[in-house]
């Protein structure tokens, strides 16, 4: 090897021992769960494909190899027990800290991943590189089979893109339209990053320079590879920005630059993005809960994706702090929702809504002292438009108190923060913030802070826990406490409708969980009259009409799906 100056006279050069075709070798560990037929290969010539592309077998490791990338498979396939009630974060939390048998809390060039069944809470959810939130991150992900079955070739296709891309999280690369987002960051491709042709990009979102996108279009262009950029970043990236367990995702600063919220100069989405609270102020260790709306400006109405909330990361969420300190929140666990939402907002549905606890993520608390808080959310469309809410001032207040002061502490430790992010966990490390939670139910019972203690906590009691045995040999499976549930959730909505407690979509949710936990436990009539409540609360004149039809048809569908799995018939 020689070097060149820059004048390109000859330097110095170098004779170098051959090691390997590889860049980096990598030890891949895979379990899956019972029933659930893991991955092994697809023919890339078995659909249509870029004529420039040649037709191969690709397996996971090929892909990375043509990478430069070396996995190589480590130790047994085990096969542990699944349920079909699906699998939580904070059980893929949990299945990650007691099954990894190259786990060390260190960096290593080991990663897991996990065959599950499917994903509880959310439709669509293809995949989660779940290992976000501790001092050592990117060691494990999962992949859901139930979402992507199947022997033919489109299945098998999909298997392959949803395994490489997961793992990809694990080397550090973000999604295609989110690497402006990385520390430092990194230029997005065409069309705001949906012009990528990539493992990395979603199929659906897929934007060519001209002419139609979406899933046909990107795969009849992909070449199964990575973009030039994101070689760069696996073969030459800084050790610890790559290898897994040291910096985290994201390179893991939590600083960002202003100017990227900033207002495009011209804005012709015909698409508009609200960020609100239900209140003027939060106490000093409330947890803080934002609102956002995305209508339609264009009275012809305009198509979307319906991946409103921050923690599907196509919405990001700009936090100003009272030191003057930019961060940007991160949620605690990423998950994948490759799935084509598309919705169209009209005169008949002008708006969209999510609700979204903000207070922690992958950077821990991000509103741990009083003072005034600007927010800025910037939505990414379906057409690769960026459309940025009016920035949102929100003020935390001062403690006024010793009481005040004390109460805020069992609130913000780092575990509860997890708790409430994760909506519940039985997880032995969080037990210290269960119990902090508990004592705020017990000492506090008709403080306001009570409320999102016991929501955790019902929203945990109503469903069934699961945990691997460190010998991955069976699962432990905590059943529904449906007791629990029922005495928690009913006293959020109780204190919810009457304007003292969650807003209405968190009231929303609780309700139809509560309205499970009562069919669970063979009370059917209770039930439906707990969702006949529901829609009552929001059919009056303070809702618009399409909401109330919106919750309406929600607590219809709820009904049917409890008669058919708790009915006698």
């Amino acid at each position: 090897m020689q070097f060149l100056t820059t004048s390109h006279q000859p330097g110095a050069d170098y004779t170098c021992g051959y090691v390997s075709p590889y860049f980096r070798t990598v030890q891949w560990e895979q379990d899956s769960v019972t029933g659930r037929i893991p991955f092994l290969s697809y023919d890339t010539g078995s659909l249509p494909q870029p004529p420039n592309s040649p037709a191969r077998a690709l397996t996971v490791p090929r892909a990375y190899a043509e990478a430069g990338i070396e996995l190589l498979m480590s130790g047994t396939a085990n096969t542990i027990a699944d349920s079909p009630g699906g699998w939580t974060n904070t059980e893929l939390h949990g299945a990650m800290q007691t099954n990894f048998s190259l786990w060390r809390d260190a960096p290593q060039w080991q990663v897991w991943l996990l065959v599950a069944g499917s994903y509880e809470g959310m439709a669509g959810v293809r995949g989660i590189m779940f290992d976000a939130a501790d001092s050592f991150q990117r060691q494990g992900c999962a992949v859901f089979y139930d979402l992507i079955k199947g022997t033919d070739a489109e299945s098998q296709r999909a298997q392959l893109r949803t395994h490489v891309h997961e793992l990809g999280h694990s080397f550090n690369l973000l999604h295609s339209w989110q690497k402006n987002l990385a520390q430092p960051p990194a230029p997005l491709g065409p069309q705001n990053g949906f012009g990528d042709l990539s493992w990395m990009n979603y199929p659906q979102n897929y934007l060519p320079p001209t002419g139609t996108g979406g899933a046909a279009a990107y795969w009849g262009a992909f070449p199964f590879q990575f973009t030039d950029n994101e070689l760069v970043h696996l073969r030459h990236g800084f050790y610890r920005n790559v290898v897994m367990g040291a910096n985290a995702f994201g390179i893991g600063a939590a600083d960002i630059e202003p100017e990227l919220f900033d207002e495009p100069l011209a804005d012709e989405s015909g698409l508009r993005l609200d960020l609100r609270v239900t209140k003027s102020g939060f106490a000093f260790g409330e947890p803080v809960v934002v609102e956002l709306k995305l209508d339609t400006t264009d009275l012809r109405g305009r198509s979307t994706h319906g991946h409103l909330h921050p923690d599907d990361e196509l919405v990001h969420i700009a936090i100003r702090q009272p030191s003057g300190r930019t961060v940007l929140y991160r949620p605690l666990l990423r998950r994948c929702v490759d799935q084509d939402e598309t919705v169209r907002l009209d005169t008949d549905r002008p708006a969209i809504y999510s609700s979204a606890y903000i207070g922690y993520g992958r950077d821990g608390h991000y509103f741990q002292q009083p003072g005034t808080y600007q927010l800025r959310a910037s939505y990414l469309a379906s057409d690769g438009s960026r459309i940025v809410s009016p920035v949102l001032r929100l003020h935390v207040r001062h403690p006024v108190s010793q009481g005040d002061i004390e109460l805020a502490e069992l609130m913000m430790g780092e575990e509860q923060g997890t708790i409430l992010a994760l909506r519940g966990s039985d997880s032995p490390s969080l037990q210290a913030g269960n119990d902090a939670l508990q004592e705020v139910i017990e000492r506090h019972a008709n403080h306001p802070f009570a409320v999102y203690a016991r929501l955790a906590k019902g929203l945990n009691f109503e469903h069934e826990f699961k945990s691997l045995s460190p010998d991955k040999t069976g699962l432990n499976v905590r059943p529904p406490d449906t007791k629990s549930g029922i005495e928690q959730l009913s006293q959020v909505v109780k204190v919810s409708e009457q304007g003292k407690g969650v807003d209405n979509l968190t009231l929303n949710l609780a309700t139809r969980r509560l309205a499970r936990a009562y069919a669970r436990q063979g009370d059917l009539e209770e039930a439906g009259s707990t969702l006949d409540r529901l829609v009552r609360h929001f059919d009056t004149p303070a809702f618009k009409p399409y909401v109330v039809d919106a919750v309406r048809s929600q607590a219809d569908s709820t009904k049917a799906r409890l008669l058919a799995e708790f009915g006698d018939g």
